[in-house]
C-alpha cells in the first residue's frame, strides 16, 4: 500500500490544528512546525477545505480551523478527501476489478485489504493520535 504525500501532510497539518482548536494557525507556521513544503501545503489545505475539514478566515486575525472536533475526524475522512479512493490498482478503483482462470480469487484478496486498510484508518480520530497533554491515545491509555 502506498501512503501519499499529500495525505501525509495533510494529516500533519489537521494534528496541527487539532493540537490547539481555539487559535487559527497559518499555512506558514504549519508547514515550518510540520517541516512541510510550504506551496504543496497550500494545495492541500485547500483540499481540505473543500472537504469541510478545515475551515478558514482572511486577514490578519485569520487562519484555518478544523472544520470539525478532531474526534469526528478520522484518517479514512484525510485519505479520501486528498487522494479519492483508499487503493486503487494501475489507477482504477478495485470495486470492479475481475480476472479470469486461476488468478480469479486475486480481487477478493486485494478488496480484503482495502477494507482492512478502511477499518484501521477509519477507527483513528485526529484525537487519539494527539499527545498525551492534549488528551490524545496516550493520555486515554494511561486513564485505562
Amino acid at each position: 500500500m502506498h501512503i501519499s504525500a499529500k495525505a501525509d501532510y495533510a494529516t500533519r497539518a489537521l494534528l496541527e490544528l487539532a493540537r490547539e482548536p481555539a487559535r487559527p494557525l497559518t499555512c506558514e507556521a504549519i508547514a515550518s512546525s510540520q517541516q512541510i513544503p510550504f506551496r504543496f501545503l497550500k494545495s492541500v489545505v485547500g483540499e481540505l477545505r473543500r472537504a469541510g475539514l478545515v475551515r478558514s478566515q482572511r486577514g490578519c486575525e485569520g487562519g484555518y480551523w478544523l472544520g470539525r472536533p478532531a474526534g469526528e475526524v478520522t484518517l479514512l475522512d484525510v485519505v479520501r478527501a486528498v487522494d479519492g479512493e483508499l487503493i486503487t490498482l494501475r489507477g482504477e478503483p478495485l470495486a470492479g476489478l475481475d480476472y479470469p482462470g486461476p488468478a480469479a480469487g486475486l480481487p477478493g484478496v486485494w478488496r480484503q485489504i482495502e477494507a482492512d486498510a478502511a477499518a484501521v484508518l477509519g477507527g483513528t480520530t485526529l484525537a487519539a493520535l494527539l499527545p498525551a497533554e492534549a488528551g490524545g491515545l496516550l493520555s486515554q491509555k494511561g486513564a485505562a
